[in-house]
């Protein structure tokens, strides 16, 4: 399972939403649906809080019954949609779509434009960043549902036993850092990767650096614009000096005990790890902290994501108002507070900026206020960035050109960089998109 199929529970931190009000724009969702027709709706999503929603909802709209069906991995759901458009049945009447991958069916008109239903006056209560990424074309395809924010997950203690009492605010800091904590002994590192593509993404992204355009059907992709190439040259250098563990896999059950024993010092993923890390290293609560990624200049705050899903509706589909009342229901009204309840990590304005979201002490994170934390790491992530809408494709053949310099350290990244462009440029191709 991908990094990005894990933004679901942070309950930790938002148990105390049980007081959350229905955000604005819920009132057409919480309706009585009108009409006697009876409308069965499909959904398709591996989130678990989305049927938290559903009994709210039908109690409102009696006539609309909602199911709600796991599809398997985000892989197996998108070839599951794919073939029952193909087969023109068995499309559901909603789909969960990590953001990357939402592109992919919007282009060839997969997706329904939620403009038409009325999405765009839903768009104000969204951070701008997961606005953007259900944006193809000038048109909204589905709505952000949840979020993972790019931030910095450090132990304090190993950091003070290194020597350092804060956690580095930029990411030379966090280069000088790196070199004390690998000082205290062959074990111990700042952080580990094997090739994970939505971490060097989260760097470049966060520099600057958007190598990604798309424009209807036409992609350009480089990976040599300064942002892009700044990023890149300091991943190099924390890698060519040892800085970083190489061996050690993320989710693995090695990576479980460097975190548990405090030999791995950081990890800077998305906000969803909050909720992941206190069951994935239970003897280090309360020595973990979270923070805003390091920043490329001392005293910026520009952010990235990494991770977080959203909601659409296929073109295809029967019932196509039913469903955007269903969904603006638990994305944005009535049944957005029994989600969060729950433990999903929202991107709305109105529950980030809530006072009970960022005031609530996380005792696994030493009574710190993560909310406050995230919900700033949120609204910071930097703008224009874009997938290609093959991307789906694309990270998985990433993993397969990064693995042989991960285990010989033969090679560089700008190199695997440049042999995943030229992948990509002759797949997109090959799929019907001008690809340069």
């Amino acid at each position: 399972m991908r990094l990005s199929q894990k933004v679901r529970l942070l309950s930790a931190v938002l148990v105390p939403m049980l007081a959350l009000t229905a955000c604005s724009g819920g009132g057409s969702a919480s309706g009585t649906g009108g009409g006697a027709e009876q409308v069965k709706l499909t959904v398709w999503s591996w989130d678990g809080t989305v049927e938290r929603a559903v009994p709210g909802f039908q109690a409102a709209n009696p006539n609309i019954k909602v199911e709600v069906v796991n599809a398997g991995s985000s892989q197996d759901e998108y070839k599951a949609l794919d073939n029952a458009i193909q087969a023109g049945s068995g499309v559901p009447d909603l789909v969960m779509f990590e953001y990357f991958a939402v592109p992919y069916f919007a282009v060839p008109g997969k997706l329904a434009d939620l403009g038409e239903l009325g999405a765009e006056k839903l768009k104000q209560d969204y951070v701008p960043a997961a606005w953007s990424d259900v944006t193809v074309n000038g048109k909204v395809y589905a709505l952000p549902s949840d979020y993972g924010p790019s931030a910095l997950f450090y132990n304090a203690a190993t950091l003070k036993k290194a020597g350092i009492d804060e956690p580095p605010a930029t990411w030379d800091e966090y280069y000088e850092a790196a070199k004390k904590v690998r000082a205290l002994g062959d074990d111990y590192y700042i952080a580990q990767d094997t090739g994970d593509i939505f971490f060097l993404l989260s760097l470049i992204w966060q520099a600057g650096g958007r190598p990604f355009k798309v424009d209807g059907n036409k992609v350009h992709i480089d990976f040599t614009d300064a942002g892009t190439t700044k990023a890149v040259a300091f991943w190099q250098k924390m890698l060519d000096e040892g800085l970083i563990n190489t061996k050690i896999t993320g989710w693995s059950d090695d990576w479980n005990r460097t975190l548990n024993d405090g030999t791995l010092a950081t990890q800077t993923m998305g906000g969803w790890l909050t909720s992941t890390l206190p069951e994935r290293a239970p003897q280090a609560g309360g020595d973990f902290r979270v923070a805003l990624m390091p920043q490329w200049q001392q005293g910026a705050k520009v952010g990235a994501a990494n991770g977080g899903s959203s909601f659409g509706i296929p073109a295809a589909a029967e019932h196509k108002e039913a469903a955007f009342k269903f969904l603006e229901y638990f994305t944005h009204g009535g049944g957005l507070s029994s989600r969060v309840e729950a433990g999903a990590f929202v991107p709305n304005m109105s529950v980030l900026e809530n006072e009970a979201f960022q005031s609530k002490a996380n005792k696994y994170f030493g009574d710190q206020k993560v909310g406050a934390v995230l919900a700033e790491a949120s609204e910071i992530v930097g703008s224009g960035w874009q997938y290609p809408p093959f991307f789906e494709w694309a990270r998985s053949i990433y993993g397969d050109l990064a693995s042989p310099f991960y285990t010989t350290g033969k090679g560089s990244l700008a190199e695997i960089l440049e042999q995943w462009r030229q992948r990509c440029i002759q797949y997109g191709n090959e799929q019907g998109f001008e690809v340069s």
